[in-house]
């Protein structure tokens, strides 16, 4: 069988009228983790599905599923399942976590401490300025700025990693193949070649405006905090800084003038209990103790490396995986596409592997989704004492 035939009844589900994420979870916890027995059990209880739902089930659109399936057999693209071991278990806690999302790009920074960066569309210049310099340092700090492509803050954001050769997520209301606006496309492209590309909608999918708030629970629940830079009272940031808030991380906002109306969404959120801050080292600072909780997580959960953040092993702790890739690695730089092929591994493991070689101090990322091997553990940037 064809390795991606195995994501057809994950297409169907996925694409099913009015399951949801939540009823896709359910079905699917119920057939035992099975996407094969979930489809035939929905398709065995029709009296509980719309029409729409019945009439999908009973023939789905096989054009439309070659489609899929064509986009997740591009170089860079996949369907990362929450029941895969590399999806990011920070989704895990939120309400209506995905079930699965498609990436174009490393998926493997999913896996990473993020901080999300969010603001108003019609910035100031004095906004899109600071975006781009917060973006900098704490990304030069070992964070993966996230943001939501969009005009504005969002692209300041994005710019400011990319501009100084770090990675960053761009998680979208769209299909994965979809850019918005149009005029980003640029952007998107950068972004994925650094980076990534996220969305639960299936390649595709137009932009809608409700699911714009249904992606911010995502962009907000894949980051450790979220910081507002500009934000008028009806902005769109301040539902993200809410759903940050619900989910238990930490909210940033940049004060500003009590003349400019893209301050008074700032003022209402650190009135409400959102962090005022000036300077991004507060931010890495206040961050950096959940950044480390996460490394041990991972470590735990993807048992790749016997170690945590800051406290390297020796190489003769690694596991099989761990030392083909650093024997394969050598003193070259290689793509996640050329490890796989040269290791015989499966693409989700070596992400897994990789990320946590990273936090180990025996691998560093490089631009172009490249990877290089040090000549020795250094201390990972989740350690890092922003004093």
């Amino acid at each position: 069988m064809d390795e991606l035939d195995r994501y057809r009844p994950w297409l169907i589900l996925l694409r099913t009228p009015g399951l949801g994420p939540g009823g896709l979870r359910a079905a699917l916890s119920a057939s035992g983790g099975d996407a094969d027995a979930a489809l035939a059990a929905l398709r065995g209880r029709r009296d509980a599905l719309s029409n729409a739902a019945r009439r999908w089930l009973g023939d789905p659109d096989e054009r439309r599923l070659a489609m899929d399936l064509a986009w997740l057999a591009e170089p860079g693209h996949r369907l990362l399942l929450h029941t895969d071991e590399d999806f990011p278990p920070q989704l895990e806690s939120i309400s209506q976590p995905p079930a699965a999302l498609f990436v174009a790009g490393d998926a493997s920074l999913l896996l990473r401490p993020q901080l999300a960066v969010v603001g108003a569309r019609a910035a100031t210049l004095s906004g899109r300025t600071h975006a781009r310099a917060f973006a900098q340092v704490v990304g030069r700090a070992g964070f993966v700025i996230t943001s939501g492509l969009a005009d504005g803050i969002d692209g300041a954001a994005h710019l400011g990693a990319l501009d100084d050769d770090l990675p960053t997520l761009a998680v979208v209301g769209t299909g994965p193949d979809r850019v918005y606006p149009r005029k980003h496309q640029l952007l998107a492209r950068r972004v994925v070649e650094h980076g990534a590309m996220i969305s639960e909608f299936p390649p595709g999918t137009a932009a809608r405006a409700d699911h714009f708030p249904r992606r911010n629970r995502i962009l907000s629940g894949l980051a450790l905090g979220t910081l507002v830079v500009e934000a008028g009272l009806c902005s769109g940031s301040l539902i993200t800084a809410r759903l940050a808030a619900e989910q238990g991380r930490e909210v940033f906002a940049l004060p500003g003038s009590i003349h400019n109306p893209l301050a008074q969404g700032c003022h209402r959120l650190i009135r409400e209990g959102a962090r005022l801050v000036e300077t991004a080292g507060e931010i890495v600072e206040a961050l950096t103790p959940a950044a480390v909780a996460l490394g041990h997580e991972l470590a735990i959960r993807l048992a790749s490396v016997a170690t945590v953040p800051g406290q390297p092993e020796l190489e003769a702790g690694l596991d099989s995986t761990g030392r083909a890739l650093l024997e394969t690695l050598g003193h070259a730089t290689m793509t996640l596409e050329e490890l796989a092929e040269h290791t015989g591994q499966a693409v989700a493991r070596l992400s897994s592997a990789l990320l946590m070689l990273e936090l180990a101090g025996w691998v560093e990322a490089l631009p172009g989704n490249r990877y290089q091997r040090l000549p020795k553990p250094v201390c990972s940037a989740l350690s890092h004492d922003p004093a």
